[in-house]
């Protein structure tokens, strides 16, 4: 099963995998920093659910929803202190 971006819950991490479809995005998010293999960690979601708010690569980055279902994810588990596996 392939998890978006989309699918993650505040508080998760994971590491970009790939895109689906995407159409023009795909250009504008690799430039945004969300290149494949790079770590990254959920921090919260507007109450309606749109924006997304990302901590990657040392800053905030706030993606719509339709943006962060074309991001493909792997999804990373943290450890017992509650340090997640993402760079910071």
């Amino acid at each position: 099963m392939k998890l978006t971006l989309g699918d993650l819950e505040v508080g998760d991490a994971g590491r970009v995998s790939g895109y689906a479809g995407g159409g023009g995005y795909r250009r504008q998010l690799l430039a945004m920093g969300l290149t494949p293999g790079t770590g990254l960690k959920v921090i919260r979601r507007a109450p309606m659910g749109d924006p997304i708010e990302l901590e990657i690569r040392g800053f905030s980055l706030s993606l719509r929803r339709d943006e962060a279902q074309c991001v493909l994810v792997e999804k990373e588990s943290c450890n017992g202190a509650g340090n997640c596996c993402c760079p910071r």
